[in-house]
């Protein structure tokens, strides 16, 4: 898609000019994700209440809810962005996965993006990357051994379900960032720094 055509399909609405509606759905995103700005992911989705708010929806109830902890959703979504080259997704989500780091080493310098092969990092959260990131990647690959090494490591029918979801979560926002051509929220490259 021509550069000229995307930026006229796809401009960030700001806060303070969205629609009632809009503002409705950036605030819960900031309520949600307890962040005190709307991140330009959905700026770019500000022009369709519609598809802002299903898109919403569903990052929200697959990635803020549910048995599988947020960090290691966080991750996967980080590894699948990473491989996919999806440079606002991986930077972002590296940001939120890296932040919860003392939820798995109490060394206050650990970054997770940094050590996601570590020894570090718990055998069962490393299956996990594997098995969903080959699923977002390549779904043809992925059979019983895939769906017995996730059972082996420990988690449940209903969390096994959920992080095969994040497969689909982060297909979905590369996509979105692509299409878009969103840029990475400075407010997020101050609080990395």
């Amino acid at each position: 898609m021509n550069n000229s055509v995307r930026e006229k399909l796809y401009t960030p609405v700001p806060y303070e000019s969205a629609s009632v509606e809009v503002r409705e759905i950036y605030d819960d995103t900031r309520r949600t994700l307890q962040l005190p700005f709307v991140l330009n992911w959905f700026k770019y989705q500000g022009s369709n209440p519609n598809l802002l708010r299903a898109n919403w929806e569903k990052l929200k109830r697959t990635l803020m809810f549910g048995d599988v902890p947020n960090v290691l959703k966080q991750l996967i979504i980080y590894n699948i962005s990473q491989k996919r080259g999806c440079t606002y997704c991986a930077h972002a989500h590296g940001i939120f996965a890296d932040s919860m780091a003392s939820s798995i080493s109490e060394d206050p310098d650990f970054k997770l993006t940094d050590n996601i092969d570590s020894d570090h990092i718990p055998e069962s959260f490393r299956i996990a990357l594997r098995v969903i990131t080959e699923a977002a990647l390549h779904p043809e690959n992925v059979g019983d051994e895939e769906f017995r090494a996730l059972e082996e490591a420990g988690f449940n029918q209903s969390e096994i379900s959920e992080l095969f979801a994040q497969a689909d979560l982060a297909n979905m926002l590369n996509t979105i960032a692509y299409v878009t051509g969103v840029k990475i929220d400075n407010e997020l490259m101050e609080a990395q720094a």
